[in-house]
Parts: C-alpha cells; sequence; structure tokens
C-alpha cells in the first residue's frame, strides 16, 4: 500500500517545525555557551542560529497563505507569497550580519583586555556542526520534493551554517594554541561577511519569480521543441514563461493554416498544450493562441521566438 503523500503546504509546515525546535535548541546553547565561554565567534554562530528561528516561524506563517484558495483579488492565488517571504528572509539574514560585523570591529578595536575562550566553546560549536548538517539535509530533500524555493533557500542558508561553524572550530582551535583571543573575534568578522553573502544570493534568487521570470532558461528551449512536434503547428512566436510558486504558466502565439476549420485549429492548439506538458513537469497552465500561416508580427515587446533565443545563445 502506498504511503499518502501531503500537501505542498503541509510538509512546509511540518518542516519549518522541525527546523524552527531544532535551530531553536542549537541558538539557546551557542549563545549562552558563547556568553559564559568569552567567544565571540560562537556568540555570533548562536546570533545566526536565532535569525534561522524567525526564519521557520515566517516560513510556517507564509504555508498557511499559500494554503488560500484563489480569490477575486488574487486569481492566481497566493502561491508567491512563498518568494515574498523569501525575500524578507534575506533582509533578516541582513540585519543579522551587519549585526554581527559592528560587534566584531568594535571589539577588534577595543582596548579592553581579552581572554581565551573556554573550552566548553568547543564542545557546543562540534554539536552544532552535526545538528546544522541534519536540519540542512532534511530541508533540502524537503525543499526539492515539492519544489520549494523558499526551503530550498533556507537549507542553503543552513549548509552555510555548517561552514560557519567548522570556521567557529577551526577558529577556536588557533586560539587555544596560540594564545591568542584575537583570533577567536576576526573568525566572528569572517563569519559575517559569510552571512551577508547569503543574505544577498538569496535576496537575488527570490527576484527571478517576483519579476515573472524562470530560474531555468531551458524551458523555451523545450517550449519550442514541443511544438515542433505537433504537425500543422508552425512558428512559435511571442513565447512567454512565469513562475507562480513551483508551476510554470505559459503563453504563446503559433501559425496554421488559414483554411482549415476552427475545429482543426482548436485540435492544433490542444496538441501543442498537451505536447509542452510531456516535455516541461509542473506546468499549471498554457495559453495558445491561434494566427493564419504568414501573417505579418508587428515588432513584439514581450515574448521571445526562435530567433531571438538563438541570438541569446551565441
Amino acid at each position: 500500500m502506498n504511503k499518502k503523500t501531503l500537501p505542498k503546504e503541509q510538509i512546509l509546515i511540518k518542516t519549518s517545525w522541525i527546523s524552527t525546535i531544532g535551530n531553536a535548541v542549537l541558538s539557546v546553547a551557542k549563545i549562552v555557551i558563547g556568553v559564559i565561554s568569552g567567544s565571540m565567534a560562537v556568540l555570533g554562530d548562536g546570533i545566526d542560529s536565532a535569525t534561522d528561528v524567525i526564519i521557520s516561524i515566517v516560513m510556517i506563517f507564509t504555508a498557511r497563505i499559500m494554503n488560500r484558495p484563489p480569490s477575486q483579488k488574487y486569481v492566481f492565488g497566493y502561491e508567491k507569497a512563498e518568494s515574498i517571504a523569501t525575500k524578507v528572509l534575506s533582509l533578516v539574514i541582513f540585519y543579522a550580519g551587519i549585526q554581527m560585523l559592528i560587534s566584531s570591529v568594535q571589539r577588534i578595536f577595543s582596548s579592553e583586555a581579552r581572554e581565551l575562550p573556554g573550552k566548553l566553546a568547543i564542545y557546543v560549536t562540534l554539536f552544532s556542526i552535526v545538528g546544522k548538517w541534519g536540519l540542512a539535509y532534511y530541508q533540502m530533500r524537503q525543499g526539492k520534493k515539492i519544489n520549494s524555493s523558499m526551503l530550498v533557500a533556507n537549507a542553503k542558508n543552513m549548509q552555510n551554517d555548517v561552514i560557519i561553524s567548522i570556521g567557529v572550530l577551526a577558529g577556536l582551535f588557533f586560539t587555544f594554541i596560540l594564545h591568542m583571543p584575537i583570533l577567536d573575534t576576526i573568525t566572528g568578522l569572517i563569519i559575517s561577511f559569510f552571512i551577508l553573502k547569503t543574505s544577498i544570493g538569496i535576496f537575488m534568487d527570490s527576484n527571478v519569480e517576483l519579476m515573472d521570470g524562470v530560474k531555468d532558461e531551458t524551458v523555451y528551449n523545450k517550449i519550442f521543441e514541443a511544438v515542433d512536434r505537433v504537425p500543422g503547428a508552425h512558428n512559435p512566436h511571442r513565447v512567454r514563461s512565469r513562475q507562480i510558486g513551483n508551476m510554470y504558466m505559459i503563453d504563446l502565439d503559433i501559425e496554421a493554416n488559414g483554411e482549415i476549420s476552427l475545429h482543426e485549429a482548436h485540435a492544433i492548439a490542444d496538441e501543442v498544450e498537451n505536447s509542452i506538458k510531456r516535455s516541461i513537469e509542473n506546468v499549471y497552465d498554457i495559453v495558445v493562441h491561434v494566427e493564419p500561416e504568414g501573417k505579418c508580427h508587428a515588432e513584439e515587446k514581450f515574448g521571445i521566438d526562435k530567433e531571438t533565443l538563438n541570438k541569446a545563445c551565441r
């Protein structure tokens, strides 16, 4: 008997709750140990994990919004709430990075006497590496399973957290070996740059859906190839594709013999739709406009044709 597959929103909520609890445990442990041990790097790592808790909570609310049915105001539904939330998350991560950067710079130039961090900082960092890797792996697997840009973005963020924690561990190791407390603060400074880099990457990636673009540009090659396989369909042009959540919305014009009947033209358009759906996964809707073959087309502002695509690939 096959296991029942949970809807996308339920998987999002379940995964987000696991992430929330896991990151909350790691964050509290690292912040407390960071303060007790006097390690700026561990404290910064804890603050980064605290942002992951905020991210997971935002994801839970976003999943509930996405589950709403389409309305008269939002006839395409609420799937793009995921992209908006992803952008908000990138700003939260950026803010945490800036705060960490400022604190590290202030500590480097501070005249206060520095002491070596306590060895307890090493143990909590090892615990963090194992815990973060497990959470990142789980989020990435679930994100790819349901094609969720938000889960994948958060998984990438946590993968960076693993690298950060490894950097913290290395910094602590050299701090104890060389007896130079300043190395711990420098490690904290490097961590802040990693956090900022991650936030900028997530911010830019979320622009694609909000700008009605596609992350995988090869989708256009697949559309043209799908049309070419349909007898009677010619010159696909004004092709536009955008994403709503993980689903494609595709619009295109084709040409057909101007002497055929409306029923025949409709049958060709239907076969074009079916051919595209066989070539591309996660297609929500396709709109095919049929024109008489040989019609003169004015220069169009939106969409692409084969010639435009070939120029872009050169």
